[in-house]
């Protein structure tokens, strides 16, 4: 049944073009668009939007939760049965939501695409759904697929019984790997607002399952004294990273390893040699993991900087996270903290580099631009994540206050102390707290959405549940655009492909950046990911040969959203492609049937 599955959701793409054509040197973006930023309303969610994910180039997927006591959220979205929705996807044109039909309950999943370009759901809430119709299934081991289509007939699918995770999970992270497949890493057992020794889920899977024991599907994995063939596999880190650990934030980099990041602590994991090697703690005792939220994004990846990554993770807390929490309260300060390490050997010795943001923020969204740039929107000043844990809770279950109304821009390349910018960016009116999202879209805007820091649908609270949709427009977009046609549907790693560019007047060369927009919840953006592509223009500035990126680990296969930016900052739409064959990931039909004959999977 996985075989097949996973088989059949692939999607089909068309071959590549490799013609060339003359060169010129082209110098990545020096300079960024200046001037006044927009902010519009347009459209509602249907649903809350707890987490959020840009499909297609006209689609969105939002998913809100079930809350605690039986039956869905009553959000204003009404499935074909009469009941409220909270699974939705929306026309990013029309804005127009239609209700998708989840079984288990959604919240606090994790999500990302399968290298075929299926989206893969992962854990969730052990509250079972009823109603008219009984769509109940545990949401703890879930995985619910859905295939993006132009015809509105697509749907999730799930089937708990055949296709599950190992163990139960509320608030994994997970990241895609170079084969396609997703890592699933950590979360917790049972419901709780923080993790703890009882609830911790301290290991990773596979999804679809490996044998990491000797070969498997072609790699040669370390030998290990123990056999992980389909079944979880232990984390000493997520044992020890106690007790705000949830959500971890994780991060494919180019030698193939992963970088992860929760609590106060940091490491390099091999999941090929199955070992974790500990980095500098995060600095001045800031935790960023949930319920104490940051957010972190990897810088882009040039071939300027060979490829070298660099991680940059801000706001949170330094709240003692073992601290009873009737000492707690919803005006206690978040971090105003901004860290960055590049890892590689020099930059892991030299260890984090401190910066300040102008705003203390816990729950922030970090979202790339595709000129560079890092964008930091949403969150609250005060508090923390979760529901009615504080004894000052506000509405009147929030644990945060003082929310955070104007988005700050990162400079990555400007100088130390200043980088950050939020001139012509106009103040949002609407709280986004928790179970708020961002994220980019292929025309170059930041989508906001959510925000339900008090349970189920709460109009008349002091901070209501959230359905408006919001569009922040950089200043690049009332500039000339370029625009290009002829994007493959899917790029080789490595092959030249030809785009037919049409630039504005005076345009002096241009960059090609190849970006995941990631899939958004609690501030952790599981897979987003810039990739900048060599790129040469033609002599008489109308064809832009681009060469597919090196290797999968610097771009893991599947969809990718591709934009051609001036040298000014302006960029095109970005045009989905599908990188690498657009093949299912390995599946090892013997790691699945070892994974079923598992007694500790509870099936």
């Amino acid at each position: 049944m996985l075989h097949l599955l996973v088989t059949l959701a692939g999607l089909a793409h068309g071959a590549l073009s490799s013609n060339v054509s003359s060169p010129s040197v082209v110098d990545p973006p020096s300079t960024f668009v200046s001037g006044a930023w927009s902010l519009v309303q347009q459209g509602t969610s249907g649903v809350s939007g707890m987490q959020l994910m840009v499909v297609t180039e006209t689609t969105a997927l939002i998913f809100d939760k079930v809350r605690l006591t039986q039956g869905s959220e009553h959000n204003p979205l009404m499935t074909e049965d009469g009941e409220p929705a909270w699974t939705a996807e929306l026309n990013l044109n029309t804005h127009v939501v239609r209700p998708l039909h989840a079984l288990s309950n959604t919240w606090c999943a994790t999500g990302g695409f399968l290298g075929n370009g299926t989206m893969l759901s992962t854990g969730g809430n052990p509250i079972v759904i009823t109603g008219t119709h009984i769509y109940g299934q545990d949401g703890l081991q879930a995985l619910r697929f859905f295939t993006p289509c132009q015809d509105t007939k697509c749907d999730i699918w799930e089937n708990s019984s055949l296709v599950h995770t190992t163990s139960p999970r509320w608030y994994p992270g997970s990241v895609r790997l170079e084969d396609g497949s997703v890592l699933i890493v950590g979360g917790a057992t049972a419901n709780g607002w923080m993790n703890n020794a009882t609830a911790n889920n301290p290991s990773y899977e596979f999804y679809p399952p490996k044998n990491i024991n000797g070969k498997s599907n072609g790699y040669t994995f370390q030998t290990l004294p123990v056999s992980f063939n389909g079944v979880k596999i232990p984390s000493s880190f997520l044992a020890t990273t106690l007790n705000a650990n949830l959500f971890p934030f994780v991060m494919e980099l180019p030698d193939g390893t992963l970088f992860i990041a929760a609590n106060t602590r940091a490491m390099i994991y091999s999941w090929r040699k199955n070992t974790e090697t500990e980095l500098p703690g995060i600095p001045n005792g800031v935790r960023v993991s949930y319920p104490l939220s940051g957010s972190a994004v990897m810088l882009p990846l040039t071939p300027e900087n060979n490829y070298t990554p660099e991680v940059l993770i801000c706001g949170g807390s330094t709240i003692d996270d073992k601290a009873d929490p009737s000492t707690l309260s919803a005006q206690d300060a978040a971090s105003n903290q901004c860290v960055r390490m590049v890892l590689n050997k020099a930059g892991i010795a030299a260890g984090w580099k401190v910066e300040t943001m102008p705003q203390d923020r816990v729950m922030a969204d970090l979202v790339l631009l595709p000129d560079g740039r890092v964008v930091i929107v949403n969150g609250a000043q005060t508090g923390l994540a979760a529901y009615a844990i504080v004894p000052d809770a506000l509405g009147p279950v929030s644990n945060a206050d003082h929310p955070a109304f104007t988005p700050v821009v990162y400079d990555p390349s400007g100088p130390a102390g200043y980088r950050f910018n939020s001139d012509g960016i106009p103040a949002s009116t609407i709280p986004r707290m928790y179970h708020s999202t961002a994220t980019l879209t292929p025309n170059g805007s930041i989508l906001i959405a959510g925000s339900n820091p008090n349970t189920d649908i709460t109009l008349g609270t002091e901070y209501q549940t959230e359905y408006r949709l919001e569009y922040y427009s950089p200043a690049y977009m009332s500039k000339p655009r370029p625009s290009y046609t002829g994007l493959p549907a899917k790029v080789g790693y490595g092959a030249a492909f030809t785009l037919r560019v049409d630039l504005p007047p005076g345009t002096t060369g241009v960059t090609v950046a190849l970006m995941d927009l990631g899939f958004a919840t609690h501030g952790v953006h599981m897979d987003q990911r810039f990739v900048k592509l060599v790129s040469k223009l033609s002599r008489d500035g109308k064809t832009l040969t681009v060469t597919g990126p090196p290797t999968a680990r610097i771009y893991p296969p599947g969809p990718a959203f591709v934009y051609v930016v001036t040298a000014g900052g302006v960029p095109s739409f970005g045009h989905k492609t599908i990188v690498g064959t657009g093949a299912s990931p390995p599946v090892d039909q013997g790691a699945i049937d070892n994974l079923n004959n598992q007694a500790n999977t509870g099936w």
